[in-house]
């Protein structure tokens, strides 16, 4: 009698933006034991005709940024299941970039969720998201992070953030603090081939896109003010019009340089003297490599915050998954990232 070779376990990443798509690579990298399947953000029914109809063109489901992440699984030769259609409902767990909308084809599977970056600040949608809860919670930005209650365990950045999510909530033995992949070794950033030094470097926000107060041109003139004669770089969210923004900051300093896509926004902050954003996860790898910083938020409410510097938050996450696989002793670890 032939014996049949057990199915490898089988997990199911659901993507978003390049940084959660790059993000959820890496962890599985750190299971390789696993069989691995990947998917843009997706949503239900209303959530495709929303896409259909150009009206989610700013978030992680609409077509442009679904088409990025298909660019990237495809160039990385990974298993693509789009829209958890292919294998259905014989995943063994399941990883996603946010719990901020849950497609019903994956409520009954179990869930870990990775903490992308920076947790926007309430707004007012924030108070509508809570007051009515039939309001999808996306609509609060990353605000709403945490709030779903739909997983088993949420990754945090730090400790800070922990706290963050217990104040907000979320029982304190879901909340795992694993640092998060993209922002765990700010330090490898200093080795680059960004041919520009000695800058003002100023990060932008989506915030016009997600529906949040933005006075642009005051942001403008106060970069100007904080560069203190220094070269102006700016480095657009890529989620915001490239021609819009251009005008306006040249309307303000002509001679600033614009960037988007293509320059490293990491590789950037290592090489500038002075990092200027508005509300943003790239001030958190200022903030690691002592960069004289400037934020819409005190820079002193954000340190507590920081990713924690742990060069290993892929594996420590591994290691969340492996524990609600119950494998993690097999695999000869005794707690997140420390081997036995």
């Amino acid at each position: 009698m032939r014996l049949c070779k057990p199915r490898r376990k089988r997990l199911f990443h659901i993507c978003g933006s390049l940084n959660q798509t790059t993000q959820l690579h890496q962890i599985a990298r750190e299971l390789p034991e696993y069989e691995h399947w990947f998917s843009p953000y997706y949503g239900n029914g209303e959530v495709d005709l929303a896409r259909k109809l150009g009206l989610i063109e700013v978030t992680i489901a609409g077509a442009k940024r679904r088409q990025w992440c298909l660019d990237y699984l495809r160039e990385h030769n990974l298993n693509i299941d789009i829209d958890k259609k292919q294998h259905g409902h014989s995943y063994d767990l399941v990883l996603s970039s946010s719990d901020l909308h849950y497609p019903d084809n994956i409520k009954k599977d179990r869930v870990v969720v990775v903490q992308e970056g920076i947790i926007d600040r309430p707004f007012y949608m924030t108070d509508l998201c809570k007051k009515f809860p039939f309001l999808p919670l996306w609509l609060a930005g990353t605000s709403m992070t945490g709030l779903s209650g739909h997983y088993e365990r949420i990754c945090a950045a730090s400790e800070g953030y922990r706290d963050h999510f217990i104040r907000n909530g979320v029982p304190a033995e879901k909340i795992p603090v694993t640092g998060i992949p993209n922002f765990d070794n700010c330090r490898q950033y200093l080795h680059n081939s960004f041919p520009h030094r000695g800058y003002a470097l100023v990060c932008t926000s989506d915030k016009r896109e997600t529906m949040q107060e933005d006075d642009r041109i005051g942001f403008i003139r106060n970069a100007r003010e904080l560069a203190r004669g220094k070269p102006v770089f700016f480095k657009l969210h890529p989620n915001e019009d490239y021609e819009r923004c251009r005008r306006e900051i040249h309307s303000v300093i002509p001679d600033a340089r614009v960037f988007q896509r293509g320059a490293s926004a990491e590789h950037m902050i290592a090489n500038c003297d002075i990092l200027i954003t508005q509300y943003s996860s790239t001030i958190f790898v200022g903030l690691a490599l002592g960069k004289e910083c400037h934020s819409e938020v005190p820079v002193e409410m954000l340190k507590p915050l920081m990713p924690i510097q742990n060069g290993c938050a892929a594996r420590n996450i591994a290691n969340v998954c492996r524990e609600m696989l119950g494998d993690l002793a097999a695999a000869g670890e005794t707690s997140y990232g420390l081997a036995a």
